[in-house]
């Protein structure tokens, strides 16, 4: 079953996102590379935000994602995920940002299946991030 199918089945909305003031994706060759996707939920993760909330930060980041990409390639078909490259607002001794990432990466591996959906991927803390969000993730996909 192919991506796409899968992220209809699992109900995820697939509808174009109000576009920003950049680009949410480009194409250069066979990449799609987009801009950070900011998560709905705010503050610092660590302190008010539990690891729980920023792993659904990060999964909200990762539908905001799809939903450009979809909206850029005219399906989820024919994509294989590259790399992840997540930033969490965090408090300053918080070290679980692997955690919170895994909030991504987890519905990209379920949607794209082990073969598409492994990724490279960074996981980083921010002193701040913009609009205080607590988490926001680019990501690379290849056309194949």
């Amino acid at each position: 079953m192919g991506a796409q199918l899968n992220a209809i089945e699992k109900g995820l909305d697939l509808s174009p996102l109000e576009p920003g003031y950049l680009a949410m994706c480009v194409q250069a060759g066979s990449l799609i590379i987009t801009s950070g996707h900011v998560s709905t939920i705010q503050g610092v993760v660590g302190a008010d935000v539990t690891v729980e909330q920023g792993y659904a930060a990060a999964r909200d980041c990762a539908e905001k994602i799809l939903r450009s990409v979809h909206d850029h390639h005219g399906s989820l078909d024919g994509l294989r995920v590259l790399k992840l490259l997540g930033a969490v607002y965090s408090a300053p001794d918080f070290t679980d940002h692997h955690l919170v990432i895994n909030g991504a990466s987890d519905l990209l591996h379920d949607l794209f299946g082990s073969d598409l959906g492994h990724h490279a991927r960074s996981a980083l803390g921010f002193a701040a991030l913009p609009t205080g969000v607590a988490v926001e993730i680019e990501a690379m996909f290849e056309v194949i």
